[in-house]
């Protein structure tokens, strides 16, 4: 009996750059900042709880290495932007719909950090009894880009319990699903994926819990949403 064979990609026809077009690409676009501001926000909440530092044997045996826990969102943006703006260019449907599946990602996310109320990697949990006034500031200042991204500031200050699951490792992962079925994408963003994920490790930024549940969880989401990874269906609206 023969074998069926596998089904060929078939690449998205040019977008046309209608008003529509840049319509459905704005919303997605705010879409998945609203889903972020709420992530924050319940992550902001979770900061606030006494919560377990955990053991961790793989992290017994990484360095920490300073300079990559200071830089390590600077990294993840590196990593991220150029490919989510060539998957634009590439193919502006696949785009919309990978933002609108970030963006659930995010919601799923912020939900698992309230859920689980693990403690900061480095044990030293600063933020409990964190007030409102203080979940306030710290959220105005995560959302600007300069404040959220800041080396000495911003997410590594506010943001340590914000573990389960890694949102660098969901977030670059899930890119990377999204720009599989382009070759000339696929590898510089599997790259830019590792040396993301190593980092998360080097830096001690999460639990090895936190990298595999963010597997599961965004392997999970893109299966739901697409299916096969890299099937030939035509381009849908998200």
């Amino acid at each position: 009996m023969d074998s069926a064979a596998p089904a060929e990609v078939v690449p998205a026809a040019p977008s046309k750059w209608t008003a529509l077009l840049w319509t459905r690409i704005g919303a997605s676009l705010l879409f998945r900042l609203a889903c972020y501001g709420v992530m924050v926000w319940l992550a902001l909440w979770a900061e606030a709880r006494p919560a377990p530092t955990l053991p961790d044997a793989v992290l017994a045996q990484v360095p920490y290495v300073p300079w990559i826990d200071r830089n390590n969102y600077l990294l993840w943006i590196a990593a991220y932007v150029p490919i989510a703006l060539a998957l634009l260019a590439a193919d502006a449907e696949r785009f919309i719909r990978y933002m609108w599946t970030a963006g659930g990602l995010a919601l799923i996310r912020g939900l698992c950090i309230v859920a689980t109320g693990l403690g900061p990697v480095s044990g030293v949990d600063t933020h409990a009894g964190m007030d409102g006034a203080a979940r306030w500031r710290a959220f105005l200042e995560l959302g600007t880009p300069l404040g959220f991204f800041a080396p000495d500031g911003g997410a590594r200050v506010y943001l340590t319990k914000d573990l389960f699951f890694s949102g660098h490792t969901a977030t670059t992962l899930l890119l990377l699903l999204y720009v599989w079925r382009y070759p000339r994408l696929r590898a510089p963003m599997l790259v830019a994926h590792l040396l993301v994920v190593a980092s998360v490790f080097l830096a001690h930024l999460h639990y090895t819990i936190d990298v595999i549940g963010a597997y599961a969880v965004t392997l999970a989401v893109f299966a739901l949403r697409e299916g096969k990874l890299g099937a030939a269906a035509p381009p849908a609206r998200a």
